[in-house]
């Protein structure tokens, strides 16, 4: 079992920067790749971004290329969302999930690899 507890959201201007954090329970948390998911009112929930256990491949959702940050810090159990730039249209319930082994871009952006998610995180982007 393992438990994500996410921290770091708010409320931000457009153009401005957040860093959510995402701390995980146990003791295999190399084992786990982590993404990062939002879901905005009335829409789907979509990846924003993931990193496989080692952090030997990453992925990004086309719209947060180039502004956002995924890492992770295994001997913390932590994993990070760095967010720069951020946009109104980011505005969203951001979750953290763990998923064991993943590591193809496939397997690290399809909601259904990760077996635990996070409770979520509120990101509100101001116009």
């Amino acid at each position: 079992q393992v438990q994500l507890v996410e921290l770091g959201g708010g409320l931000v201007q457009a153009g401005g920067s957040l860093r959510l954090s995402c701390a995980a329970s146990g003791r295999t948390f190399s084992n786990y790749a982590m993404g990062w998911f939002r879901q905005a009112p009335g829409k789907e929930r979509e990846s924003v971004a993931a990193i496989s256990g080692t952090g030997g491949n990453t992925y990004y959702e086309d719209s947060v290329k180039g502004r956002f940050t995924i890492s992770r810090d295994n001997a913390k159990n932590t994993v990070y969302l760095r967010m720069n730039s951020l946009k109104p249209e980011d505005t969203a319930v951001y979750y953290c999930a763990a998923g064991r082994w993943a590591y193809r871009d496939h397997e690290l952006k399809t909601a259904a690899t990760y077996d635990y998610w996070g409770q979520g995180t509120q990101v509100t982007v101001s116009s």
